[in-house]
């Protein structure tokens, strides 16, 4: 049985796997410009972040009814839940799938078949976070919010993703200030390939309660301070970091010293699909590449839960925080 954990940063777009993106273009009369999975699966390595995202946004196009979308999230809280998660906070980008004439309603109402009967089926408690991309127009970003006001009972609050390099928090400050008046929780996405300026901008502007990736904040010590004292969440991608060529090897990943430091580190997988491994791969990666020892990867797991969306579920928190506690490694 593997570790309890809390999965904080994940796409679920980024979960489309090859062996589900072709039934689904079959479903759909979507012809995909590869001869099979393995064809497919070889075009899944990435020189930088915007060399993902051009196939990430290519393979979306198979994904357009509503059972495309509860498929997709079914299966990954399937593999959540065989490597130990027991609460997801799923990613979804709206803008992505409104540019190929697919509705909110169908992307809502479709997760939502699965996240709806997630605990039942798999044991894993979900919420959903939509974000903007930041490569849009910050009306584009409004826009989506306003779309977004019918299915607010499902989504718990708003995250900023795409391409990070010339697109600072600063352009959504508005989205954000309305989002906050609709009571939607924060995040943001800065520091993985933007500078660590972004990371406080995320905190000062947008009111971000946690940073996803954050990796770039071991630049600038203050930053580090501030974000220690503040017990600001850093949701770190570390397989996904290797992949996009934030960090060269594994081996030379920061968390360690990022967790030295005192800073809130999470374990996340990103899009696992493209990045070579779910959440407990991420734990089993950065166990064995940076000698982590097994009460640190116990920190991890106790931190995802500390940094999660449970705050109007306190008791289902502490339940989760004692199953990690309770948690005895095989030897």
């Amino acid at each position: 049985m593997p570790l309890p954990k809390a999965e904080l940063h994940l796409h679920i777009e980024g979960t489309l796997e090859p062996e589900l993106a072709f039934p689904l273009a079959a479903r759909n009369g979507v012809e995909l410009p590869y001869a099979d999975t393995e064809e497919l699966r070889k075009a899944y390595q990435f020189s930088d972040l915007q060399s993902f995202l051009d196939l990430y946004y290519e393979l979306m196009a198979v994904l357009r009814t509503e059972q495309d979308f509860a498929d997709l999230a079914d299966a990954y809280l399937a593999r959540a839940a065989e490597q130990g998660v027991r609460h997801a906070e799923i990613f979804f980008d709206p803008q992505a799938h409104a540019a190929r004439g697919v509705e909110m309603g169908t992307v809502v109402e479709g997760l939502w078949r699965a996240l709806g009967r997630s605990e039942a089926v798999h044991g894993v408690s979900t919420q959903l976070i939509m974000c903007f991309l930041r490569d849009e127009s910050a009306e584009s970003a409004m826009e989506t919010l306003e779309a977004a006001r019918p299915y607010l009972d499902r989504i718990v609050g708003v995250g900023l993703d795409s391409a990070e390099v010339g697109h600072p928090p600063v352009k959504f400050r508005e989205v954000y200030e309305a989002a906050a008046a609709l009571g939607l929780r924060r995040v943001a996405h800065a520091g993985e390939e933007g500078p660590p300026s972004y990371i406080a901008e995320a905190l000062d502007v947008l009111g971000v309660e946690r940073v996803d990736h954050g990796l770039r904040c071991v630049e600038d010590p203050a930053l580090v301070e501030r974000l220690v004292r503040e017990r600001v969440p850093l949701t770190v991608c570390p397989l996904s970091n290797v992949r996009l060529r934030t960090v060269d090897v594994l081996a030379d990943h920061p968390l360690p010293a990022m967790l030295d430091a005192g800073l809130l580190c999470t374990v996340n997988s990103d899009d696992p699909a493209y990045f070579g491994g779910y959440v407990g791969d991420n734990f089993l990666a950065v166990r064995d590449a940076l000698g982590l020892s097994r009460e640190r990867l116990r920190e991890l797991a106790r931190n995802s839960f500390v940094a999660s969306f449970l705050d109007d579920d306190e008791e289902r928190r502490a339940r989760y925080l004692a199953e990690v506690e309770a948690y005895e490694f095989a030897p």
